[in-house]
This record gives structure tokens, sequence and C-alpha cells, in this order.
């Protein structure tokens, strides 16, 4: 979208003073914000995240919830038919290569870890179809294990419009993260920064004249409308 520049007079982006004042108002607006994929236990966290992937989370739990109930282990995946399986999440965009990649997955679980979601995140990138993201988002909301920052799509875009990162790649932007935020943060950043994204900094059309972080942000009022 084009730009046009605009004065920004607030901290020096990447700044102490920068990210503890967005920090603090992220904290006021969205105090209870959290990973908004409904789940009664690890793998059915798993289970979600990697359905998520490019779907919404409200039709993911529409799907999980009849999913869950049919679902109880990660031997039921693994032992489900690929047929079969795809048929339970059809309703899920990229449903035959998610379908494939969960069973693998599960398979990969039930034969090295007697069936349980592993609590590492050197152990959860081993599993098919996984990367950081969705091993951050299990260890972090499943075991309370906190160990990099969940980067999504409205991460990344807000950790641009912020100043905080220039790096394309999703592994680049959360090393940023992660050197910028105390680690105490690193969870509940995503979380918020998630709920900002969807609520007031959009893509296309950021509510910058609502956003009570414009003075802290130099990307404020420079989308054209």
């Amino acid at each position: 979208m084009e730009q046009t520049t605009h004065p920004y007079s607030g901290p020096k982006p990447g700044s102490t003073e920068q990210m503890q004042a967005i920090l603090t108002e992220l904290q006021r607006l969205y105090p209870d914000a959290r990973y908004d994929l409904n789940f009664s236990n690890p793998l059915e966290l798993f289970v979600a995240t990697q359905l998520a992937a490019q779907c919404t989370d409200a039709r993911v739990n529409s799907v999980t919830k009849q999913l869950f109930q049919k679902y109880h282990s990660a031997a039921d995946y693994a032992n489900a038919s690929q047929e079969e399986f795809e048929q339970d999440i059809k309703a899920i965009t990229f449903f035959r290569n998610k379908a494939k990649n969960i069973r693998a997955a599960c398979q990969y679980l039930v034969a090295h870890h007697q069936g349980e979601v592993p609590q590492t995140m050197e152990e959860m990138v081993k599993l098919p179809g996984v990367a950081r993201k969705t091993a951050n988002v299990v260890l972090g909301n499943a075991f309370h294990i906190s160990v990099g920052v969940i980067v999504d799509t409205h991460v990344d875009r807000l950790a641009h419009r912020f100043g905080w990162t220039q790096q394309s790649n999703i592994e680049k932007i959360e090393q940023d993260l992660m050197r910028l935020l105390p680690p105490t943060e690193w969870l509940n950043f995503s979380h918020r920064t998630i709920y900002h994204g969807r609520a007031v900094c959009n893509a296309k059309k950021p509510h910058c004249e609502q956003c009570t972080l414009a003075q802290y942000c130099p990307s404020a009022f420079s989308f054209q409308k």
C-alpha cells in the first residue's frame, strides 16, 4: 500500500523506552489475551494448531469440537486412515496435507515419545510439519514453557511497524524480538499483539486514529486510506 511521510516524535524504535511503553499499553488493552484455540490437553492443542495454519480459529474450534470426541490419543490419529481423517477435517483449509502431517506427527509421537507431546523445542521441531511457531504455541500454552515468540502474521506485521525488525524470515524476526523483549513477556506479547493486529492494526487499513499505541509507532498514520 502506498505510504506518505509523517513526523514521528516518539521514542527511538527498538529502544527500551519504546518497548516498555508498548508492552504496558498492550497489557492495559488486553489483560486477558490468550490463545483462542480450544483444547484440554497438549495433544489437542498440537492438533488444533496444525489445523489453524491459514484457517480461522473459529473454523478450527468448530471442527475440533467433534474431532476431539472421536480422537483421544496420538495412537488414535496415527491409526486412522488418511481418507477417514480427511473427511473428519474437510471443513479446514488444506485439509489433505494437514491430515497427512498430523497423522505422521502422531505416528512419530507413538514411536518416539510414548504418544506424549514433547516439552522441548528440540524435540518438537522433529515432528513432521512442525516449525518453531507451532512449537512455541504448544510449549507456551500447554506447558507454560516460554522459549520463544509466536510469530504469526499479526506479530510479523506489527513488529515491522514498530520498527523492531527489518527481516522477512520468520525465524529471524523471532530472534530480533527475543533480543528486544524480556523472556517473561514473550508469550503475553504474542497473544496481545495478535489481538491488537486483529482489532486495530490490520494489514490494509490500520485504524491509527483509534490506536493508543500510535504515539510509539513510527508507522502510524503513514498508510493511505
